[in-house]
């Protein structure tokens, strides 16, 4: 939806996305802060997580989650939560909280646990039997360095095992994984990365203007983009159309130009 018509904005895909998609994090946002959210953000949200392990304290969580869902979003719980039934032997547990309220998505993640790869694609093959499975990859963890060839290799297991998307680490700071300590795009490790992973099934954490901006020049309006802040929804879809100065250019045609 658009108030009004601009000659040559790129075309975005629309809901329900595979492509182009928004994931937000939601880091404590009270009920009625969601409803506003679901309301200037409806038409752009693909994805709501609920941070971290926040869901367990949230107040009025089954309201909240009601918010999100009838906003057409798919809600589900940070990647740590899981981490941390799995640390006390209590996966089962976590099942039955996606049944308990109705979760058609979960993200799996061993960012804070030591998990080896094998045991983590074995629970990505289990969730598939639930839910729709983000896998993340990735360490949150600064100094910590993943070689290219590891990343690459996670990504293609985790895919191959059932994961829907696999998201590229960054944190919420985006000082980490995929970007330097300075924020700056880890660009070697990114190049490596897409020349044997398809981009169409990343999801890049880019918390950043300049993240989100790197990632729009480098594939265009529709690539997935995640850990976005609640307050920056509409700033980005400027973005991914070109009507913000950082990507003015960047899908506008000569024939559309018009210099007086």
């Amino acid at each position: 939806m658009k108030n009004f018509f601009v000659t040559g904005l790129p075309d975005r895909t629309e809901k329900p996305r595979d492509t182009g998609l928004t994931m937000v994090m939601d880091k404590g946002l009270s009920v009625h802060e969601a409803e506003n959210l679901a309301e200037t953000g409806f038409e752009f949200i693909d994805l709501l997580k609920l941070g971290f392990g926040s869901a367990c304290i949230t107040p009025r969580l089954e309201d909240k989650l009601a918010v999100y869902r009838n906003a057409g979003m798919n809600v589900y719980f940070g990647g740590t939560l899981l981490e941390a039934f799995i640390e006390r032997g209590s996966f089962k547990d976590y099942l039955k909280l996606i049944d308990k309220y109705k979760l058609t998505h979960a993200e799996i993640s061993d960012g804070s646990i030591t998990l080896s790869h094998n045991k983590k694609c074995e629970y990505i093959r289990e969730l598939k039997k639930h839910v729709t499975v983000l896998s993340e990859v990735g360490s949150k963890e600064e100094g910590i360095l993943i070689h290219p060839v590891k990343w690459i290799e996670m990504m293609q297991r985790e895919l191959e095992a059932g994961a829907w998307k696999v998201i590229a680490e960054a944190r919420e700071s985006g000082t980490v994984g995929i970007y330097r300590p300075s924020g700056k795009a880890h660009v070697v490790l990114i190049n490596k990365i897409i020349a044997k992973v398809n981009p169409e099934n990343i999801i890049w954490e880019s918390p950043q203007k300049s993240q989100q901006v790197y990632f729009i020049k480098l594939f265009g309006c529709n690539v997935n983009l995640g850990n976005i802040a609640p307050n920056e929804i509409i700033a980005l879809e400027t973005l991914r159309l070109g009507l913000r100065s950082d990507t003015f250019f960047q899908f506008l045609k000569k024939e559309d130009q018009n210099h007086p």
